[in-house]
């Protein structure tokens, strides 16, 4: 039973973190460690993730030495993990009960270290659990396969989907930046000739606005991503454009689901 390692940064996070940690532990894959590295939270992030650390000792928290962003929080995880896989769930997104079960199936048969699959979309304001979630059809469709070229044009891994194999692909750290370091994660993985494959069927659930809103958030990435691709990727601006375009467009689009 290879053992997977859920990554989890969280900052202030009290009102939907424990959905979060309930969707991890009630993987019908129970051979889980959740790592949660808090971010200084202010609220009562860290007191809820001590009491599921007192009932079940696969919930492993820890206190960030500082205020570093997602991105540092995520690291400082995994370098506590000591899984086969590597996967990530953000604080207020929800896996579903068969998420890791089916998604270690799907990478055994198809031999592939970098998987990820489709997700649903749930408004800001849904309250259940995992368990309790009733498909919609708002879906955000995972592309069968993706190499280094086509990802350069397009973010096509929901992070909260993403699992990579740690024994294949070793200890993969997400590099220093203030966003888009998931997306710089996948890039570099996918750089170093390892392509990934999207499994069809949704597993997780992803927390967004209501259908049609395009936050001021999602555009704010628009500098990031263009630092990405020119500065992370080593991209000619005539490139660049062409990605930030594609991304542009998968940003409007998903908007629309």
């Amino acid at each position: 039973m290879p053992l997977v390692s859920v990554v989890m940064p969280v900052y202030n996070s009290a009102a939907t973190l424990g959905a979060a940690v309930r969707s991890v532990l009630t993987q019908t894959h129970a051979d889980v460690e959740l790592l949660v590295t808090d971010d200084q939270s202010s609220d009562s992030s860290m007191d809820l993730l001590m009491e599921f650390a007192a009932q079940d000792e696969r919930v492993l928290p820890k206190t960030a030495p500082e205020r570093g962003g997602a991105g540092r929080a995520r690291n400082l995880a995994i370098e506590r993990a000591r899984g086969d896989y590597i996967a990530f769930l953000d604080s207020d997104d929800l896996w579903l009960p068969e998420k890791a079960e089916k998604q270690l199936a799907f990478a055994a048969e198809g031999d592939a270290p970098l998987t990820f699959t489709s997700y649903f979309k749930m408004d800001a304001d849904y309250a259940g659990e995992s368990t309790d979630w009733v498909p919609n059809g708002r879906v955000i469709r995972a592309r069968g396969h993706v190499d280094y070229r086509a990802m350069l044009r397009r973010d096509y891994i929901g992070a909260l989907t993403a699992m990579y194999d740690r024994n294949a692909l070793g200890t993969r750290l997400m590099p220093e930046m203030r966003k888009r370091q998931d997306y710089a994660l996948w890039l570099s993985i996918m750089r170093d000739g390892a392509d990934a494959r999207g499994l069809a069927e949704p597993l997780a659930v992803y927390r967004a606005g209501q259908t049609g809103s395009l936050s001021s958030n999602k555009l704010s990435l628009v500098k990031y991503n263009w630092s990405l691709y020119r500065e992370h990727e080593d991209l000619s601006v005539p490139q660049a454009t062409r990605a930030l375009a594609g991304a542009v467009w998968q940003s409007l689009r998903n908007s629309r689901i």
